[in-house]
């Protein structure tokens, strides 16, 4: 199974992406810190769609809780 990060938008949505936290933090600094309008590009968990994630936008990260985490 692949690890999921949650993002929270000021919007109150909630989007799960693939991905461990540090990784998808790096990809949202890596587009605050890029030319203007630059979006973080991530696969969703439910859709395996590509969306861009406006870094303005986002609230929190959060990974899942160590009971929702795949087992090795």
């Amino acid at each position: 199974m692949t690890s999921t990060t949650e993002i929270l938008l000021v919007t109150g949505e909630r989007v799960r992406v693939e991905g461990v936290a540090k990784d998808v933090e790096r990809a949202i600094l890596d587009a605050a810190r890029g030319s203007i309008m630059a979006l973080a590009w991530m696969v969703e968990c439910e859709t395996a769609q590509s969306i861009g994630v406006n870094p303005e936008y986002v609230v929190t990260l959060r990974a899942p809780g160590p009971e929702t985490q795949p087992r090795s």
